[in-house]
């Protein structure tokens, strides 16, 4: 555990830096990001915040090389390879957007570029774990791990629409998925439990602490899609990598649960960027559009609509992925009796604080309406002055 936490560090301590030299660059560059309609933000913003989150990654990584508990994970390099190659195109691809926004095509191509080199060096979708299906064809692995990739990129870019949004929710739900990868190994390989699944998930995690202080509300510099279609992908990745470790005969019975969970957690981690994702896919074919084209009928611009600021609207967003993600691991961990009633609480409770601002606003409304008493009188309301006429000329 102390060989990922220092990982960690080290990762946000360089991310943390670059930062601001990188916000130096894209405002002498000027390369921000346009005010426009759907945006929230009132003040044209500097881009590029994932060239310094790319930084953290890939010292996050060097350093893990030079770590004695991690130095095996490089014996085999070809999967270090993928993922680094993988994140610097995909940097290199946002950056290019960053300053020129490119269409949504040659970007979606990119993506697939990317997802299909990290496939190729062994980062691939191999097994199902739902009735341990084994995805025998090399050539539908690649394709599976590709499309898995997409859909995780497109999902976190969807949701990156408010000052440290993205950055937070991805780190909630890397820090739910960490646990679970790191006591997977634990209980799978006792004597050597270090795996390239938690590593990845060190690295992500580390390189959005270290951009979110930059990030959080007000922003003073944005991701941009350097930024979340890198921490897509190794989101991605590390997902595809716990899945198909785990074995049934190894858990028993009692653990069954725990065979589904490289489904089911990926998921939940991701719940929020799924949803809107899928809601947005669907609102924009009903009405003949793109899927990729861009509206203001996000999950947070609902959010801003209730009534919520910029800031309860990421705190109340980073509630629910944590109950999501935080929600699934517990059964691990904890006894359904016990697990159900928290989550249940934790569910009412974020609702509440959810429409609060709408349920108050409704009992406003109600409380300004005028009520007639039982003479015909309008009470509740302060009375009209009499309009005055002007005197009328005698005749």
């Amino acid at each position: 555990m102390r060989a990922y936490l220092f990982i960690v560090v080290i990762t946000a301590i360089v991310a943390y830096l670059v930062t601001p030299m990188v916000r130096r660059i894209a405002e002498r560059g000027l390369i921000f990001s346009p005010l426009r309609e759907r945006d929230v933000h009132s003040v044209p913003t500097p881009r590029l915040g994932g060239v310094a989150m790319f930084a953290g990654v890939i010292v996050g990584l060097l350093f893990a090389s030079q770590t004695p508990f991690l130095a095996e994970l490089f014996l085999d390099p070809a999967p270090i390879i993928g993922v680094a190659g993988a994140a610097t195109v995909l940097c290199l691809l946002g950056v290019v957007d960053d300053i020129w926004d490119l269409h949504w095509l040659p970007k979606l191509a990119g993506q697939a570029l990317a997802a299909g080199f990290m496939a190729l060096n062994g980062v691939a979708l191999l097994s199902i774990p739902f009735e341990t299906v084994i995805i025998g064809s090399p050539r539908m692995s690649i394709v599976l791990t590709v499309f898995v990739v997409l859909v995780t990129i497109n999902a976190v870019n969807f949701v990156d629409g408010l000052d440290g949004l993205a950055a937070g929710v991805v780190t909630i739900g890397g820090v739910a998925f960490f646990a679970y990868s790191y006591l997977l190994a634990r209980d799978t390989s006792p004597d050597s439990y270090a795996n390239l699944a938690s590593l990845i998930i060190a690295v992500l995690v580390g390189a959005c602490l270290g951009f979110l202080p930059h990030n959080f509300n007000p922003a003073r510099i944005f991701m941009g899609d350097s930024g979340s279609m890198l921490i897509g992908l190794l989101l991605a990745a590390s997902t595809i990598r716990v899945t198909g470790q785990v074995d049934p005969a190894l858990l028993g019975s009692e653990r069954v649960l725990a065979t589904y969970m490289p489904v089911i957690l990926p998921i939940a981690v991701m719940a929020l960027p799924l949803i809107d994702l899928f809601l947005a896919v669907i609102r924009r074919l009903l009405a003949g559009k793109s899927p990729f084209s861009a509206d203001a009928k996000h999950l947070h611009h609902r959010m801003l609509r209730l009534g919520h600021s910029q800031k309860r609207a990421v705190l109340i967003m980073y509630l629910w992925t944590a109950i999501f993600a935080f929600g699934s691991v517990s059964f691990l961990v904890l006894e359904p009796r016990v697990a159900v009633p928290v989550i249940v609480v934790a569910l009412l409770a974020t609702l509440t604080l959810t429409f609060f601002p709408f349920a108050r606003k409704v009992v406003g409304t109600r409380a300004d309406r005028p009520v007639e008493d039982p003479t015909g009188a309008a009470t509740g309301a302060p009375t009209p002055a009499t309009p005055r006429t002007a005197p009328q000329e005698a005749e």
